[in-house]
């Protein structure tokens, strides 16, 4: 159930929590695994064409119309500028011969009766939706956000590079990795440039690095100063140390595109996709692209996660696993050990495959 504006979005949630406080309704349909909200802080003050409209509902399309997502229902105010014919044309969310079910506040009775309306939608769409059955299908299939956030001095050492080796199997196997968080290969952006298939592709992440320069310098800040006090408590000095260890994510295959931020990516390989170095709203940007898996390193220890696509944390040192251990999934810090890289990444790799076979 997806708000269009900031003003439809407490509708949003409210339909949602009836499904959280009535969990026997989807008991009885054992393939959904759950209902789930997108409110916005957005939807208006900007204007028709303006590059955040488009932005904006290019990530919402791209949110809903995604792997692991079986229907949706669109929730307006009414007035916004955001609105929901123009986001379904723009986006081409009607291509596919189904028009998305809208439900508008200021057409439909108000705030209490759209809600009762965008429950009635969903229990409507809950059996269609259950008819999904899971097939077999390859590993090629696979579309994996690369992320990290709560870096610290281990991040570059343990976790990053055993993802990247999982990484470069996933490749391998036909599979598509996505890196992001362009301010956070800041001082590192060469060692991507040097991988990119062509002049254009690396060209594109060069225009992407001075963007992010005059942004920054725009407001009086430096892109150099990225790491958070939990970084520098963690170990971190530079945005360069910490780049390098974000980098490692990536692995070693052919750089094979950079795309926009929550732009559908087409690619197979290895893509960079332009965001800030913000956990949430870097990883928000890759599922709208199409990744239906996260990878997570951290540090420092993260509670971080993001439906429709699951989220597969890893610990880079043994302290945190073992402090937030119901948070974390794969405890890398086990190579200080004596595990090795190739051992750890083969172990991350798996998890993925586990976890998208349905495993919790």
């Amino acid at each position: 159930v997806i708000a269009t504006v900031n003003c439809s979005s407490t509708a949003t949630t409210r339909v949602v929590d009836h499904f959280s406080r009535n969990p026997e309704i989807l008991e009885q349909y054992p393939n959904i695994d759950g209902v789930i909200g997108f409110p916005t802080k957005g939807g208006c003050g900007a204007h028709y064409g303006s590059p955040d409209l488009g932005q904006l509902q290019r990530t919402m399309a791209n949110i809903v119309d995604h792997p692991n997502v079986a229907a949706y229902v669109i929730l307006s105010l009414g007035c916004e500028v955001n609105q929901p014919d123009d986001l379904i044309e723009s986006t081409h969310l009607s291509d596919n011969g189904n028009q998305p079910l809208v439900l508008t506040i200021q057409q439909d009775g108000g705030f209490q009766k759209t809600v009762e309306a965008g429950i009635a939608a969903v229990m409507e769409l809950l059996p269609e939706a259950n008819k999904a059955e899971r097939e077999e299908v390859p590993a090629s299939e696979l579309m994996v956000a690369l992320q990290c956030g709560g870096s610290d001095g281990w991040s570059g050492i343990t976790a990053n590079p055993a993802l990247g080796r999982a990484a470069d199997e996933i490749v391998r196997q036909g599979g598509t990795v996505v890196l992001g968080e362009t301010s956070e290969v800041y001082g590192g952006e060469h060692l991507l440039t040097r991988r990119a298939v062509s002049p254009e592709v690396g060209q594109k992440l060069v225009d992407l690095i001075h963007w992010w320069e005059d942004y920054t310098e725009m407001f009086g800040a430096s892109i150099d100063n990225n790491p958070a006090p939990g970084n520098k408590v963690g170990g971190l000095t530079t945005i360069y140390e910490k780049s390098l260890g974000a980098i490692a994510k990536a692995g070693t295959t052919p750089m094979t595109d950079v795309v926009k931020y929550a732009e559908r990516i087409t690619t197979k390989g290895f893509v960079h996709m332009d965001s800030p170095g913000y956990d949430p709203v870097a990883v928000t940007g890759q599922v709208a692209g199409g990744c239906n898996i996260v990878t997570f390193t951290t540090g420092r220890g993260s509670a971080f996660g993001f439906k429709p696509a699951p989220s597969i944390k890893i610990a880079t040192n043994s302290q945190l696993y073992a402090n937030q251990e119901p948070d974390m999934d794969i405890n890398a810090g086990r190579m200080l050990d004596g595990i090795s890289l190739d051992e750890m990444g083969m172990e991350i790799f798996e998890e993925i495959l586990r976890v998208a076979s349905g495993g919790k």
